[in-house]
């Protein structure tokens, strides 16, 4: 049986949209773990990333940061983009340093309760849809029990992600990874009474970590749970 899934923006000023805009700036003044910018990011929430101009063409990502409040800008301390061939990089951050709000806001992983709902919304939106078979792989290997705001940000940092795409019980909502809040809301209908737990994939069994068990929770108490 196919499922229609209609969408409802809710009325609420701070998601105007419910993909928030990428937004180029720079930085203000920076004092202690905090900074300002020359123009705050469209929503709180938002994640970003700093970058240094060396010259010579020569420019990297040399910080995170994220927005709490319009005026409340933390610095984050954590890899910045791991790679193991790589060198970290320890360039302290720098009034007039470029930033980007909403970095990588375009790579989102979707977690949908059923085939349908996934091939409906992803076909609704221009972005790069990054297939929960690598999350469920990613999970198996990690031995995790199940999703959560500390391994869905570990799997963003690794596989290049921004957004993760959350559809609940009557709702979706857009998780930013490396903040941990959300920074997207709508109501969503249409929807399956019980979906794939713990999200729809391809995979018919995984032999690692949770997935080797016979699920038995609701799929949508755990995307709630999130």
């Amino acid at each position: 049986m196919r499922h229609i899934v209609l969408i409802t923006l809710i009325s609420l000023p701070l998601f105007s949209t419910f993909f928030p805009q990428t937004i180029h700036t720079s930085i203000s003044t920076v004092s202690d773990k905090s900074v300002s910018l020359k123009q705050s990011f469209p929503i709180n929430g938002m994640s970003g990333v700093v970058i240094h101009d060396y010259g010579n063409e020569l420019k990297a990502i040399t910080g995170r940061v994220v927005q709490y409040a319009s005026r409340d800008i933390k610095l984050i301390e954590s890899d910045i983009i791991h790679h193991d061939e790589l060198p970290t990089i320890n360039t302290a951050i720098k009034a007039g340093d470029k930033v980007i709000g909403g970095y990588l806001y375009n790579s989102i992983l979707l977690l949908a309760p059923d085939a349908q709902t996934y091939a409906k919304i992803t076909s609704m939106h221009k972005k790069r849809w990054v297939h929960p078979d690598l999350f469920a792989l990613f999970l198996s290997k990690e031995g995790d029990a199940r999703p959560s705001k500390e391994n869905l940000a570990s799997f963003a940092k690794s596989y290049q992600i921004g957004l993760i795409y959350i559809v609940g019980n009557g709702t979706a909502k857009l998780l930013d990874p490396i903040s941990g809040e959300y920074v997207g809301q709508k109501t969503i209908s249409g929807l399956p009474a019980k979906g794939n737990a713990p999200f729809f994939m391809r995979f018919d069994e995984i032999d690692a970590g949770w997935f080797s068990e016979e699920v038995t929770e609701n799929y949508y108490k755990l995307m709630d749970a999130i």
